[in-house]
């Protein structure tokens, strides 16, 4: 392991400020680099900064496991893992140099390979959480659930941090693949939702599908064979990787654009659907870019009557981001929240107003 990174075990500073929170009642807004901050209604309440606590905890490459803690800057994790020859296989945004691995769980949010791969929640093994007890526990490894018979670490990816401080994850990494090639076809949405259902069923290693202004963008990874038999099959022209860096990153030209972004999640075989504005096809179709100056309920009425949700990536642009629960689900979220959090202390709001 690399000796030049920097290891500090903050937990007690952090352990203690939860507490001092909780017999104040007063709400606390946990942030790492604040990469996301522009996701989810704003919190406000005093600042609970993670970044002071950081490092590798334990890594072994034979292991397959890298355990940090949750100020370490995913681009220290990344580092590490590509020098020996390994990655995190859901393939996580940075936004910059700021992300961290703790907000890179919190917030659940995956790559171009997700739906090949597997999610962040796929690949968490265990965390280390303050809870809203103020205790400082840890969960996942050998002890799959606590005592109210919850799966801790997978509930805290996707929380954004509203059901406990995550103070240390432990993630699945797995190796890069021995090949990689990356293609463009020029063809139409309908055209290239058929070619990709049909590589599907012909198990090509597709790792990487985007349609973007009239051209299908499509990636291939695994062995040499499998891979350059897929490039023969499919044909196009050369592509430059770099395109799933700029994908993951938001730094294409479709996201060059003033009116609000808007993501759809959609079931895999959704069809093509009428949108009211500008479109991008990402994860084969399971994933849809919008942008757009209808209204929230618009876009939330096609996202629902597809069997998907839609989540509002532009701040201020719609009262609640993330797509409204059902009754019955709310519920379910409340009952979670009270249970782990009952004294209301994290990141109180940013989900829902009401959660």
């Amino acid at each position: 392991m690399r000796r030049d990174l920097i290891s500090i075990d903050d937990s007690a500073r952090l352990v203690d400020q939860v507490q001092r929170a909780i017999a104040r009642k007063q709400p606390l807004r946990i942030h790492g680099g604040d990469s996301k901050a522009f996701l989810g209604r704003p919190v406000q309440a005093e600042a609970l900064d993670t970044r002071s606590h950081r490092g590798i905890v334990s890594y072994d490459p034979s292991e397959l496991v890298i355990t940090a803690r949750a100020g370490t800057p995913l681009a220290e994790v990344n580092a590490i893992l590509d020098e020996a020859g390994q990655m995190l296989p859901c393939e996580p945004s940075t936004h910059g140099e700021a992300a961290t691995i703790g907000g890179v769980v919190a917030t659940g949010l995956a790559g171009p390979r997700r739906p090949w791969a597997g999610s962040v929640r796929d690949f968490v093994l265990g965390c280390r959480v303050v809870t809203g007890e103020g205790k400082h526990l840890r969960f996942g490894g050998q002890v799959m659930k606590n005592v109210a018979g919850y799966d801790v670490s997978r509930l805290m990816s996707g929380s954004f941090g509203c059901l406990g401080l995550l103070t240390e994850v432990s993630l699945k990494v797995l190796p890069k693949p021995r090949e990689t090639r990356c293609l463009t076809l020029a063809l139409e949405p309908g055209e290239a939702m058929r070619e990709l259902s049909a590589w599907r069923e012909a198990a090509l290693p597709v790792s990487g599908a985007c349609h973007v202004d009239g051209r299908l963008h499509v990636r291939l990874e695994g062995g040499t064979g499998s891979v350059r038999a897929a490039v023969e099959r499919i044909g196009g022209e050369h592509l430059d990787a770099c395109f799933w860096a700029d994908l993951r990153e938001r730094r294409l030209p479709f996201f060059d654009d003033a009116r609000p972004l808007w993501r759809l999640s959609l079931p895999n075989d959704t069809p093509l659907i009428d949108l009211p504005g500008a479109v991008m096809l990402d994860w084969g179709g399971a994933q849809r870019w919008l942008r757009s100056d209808a209204s929230a309920d618009v876009i939330r009425g096609i996202a629902s009557a597809a069997g998907g949700h839609a989540t509002c990536f532009s701040p201020g642009a719609a009262s609640e981001p993330f797509h409204p629960l059902a009754a019955p689900l709310m519920r379910v979220h409340r009952q979670l929240k009270q249970r782990l959090d009952p004294h209301g202390v994290f990141n109180p709001g940013r989900m829902y107003a009401d959660y």
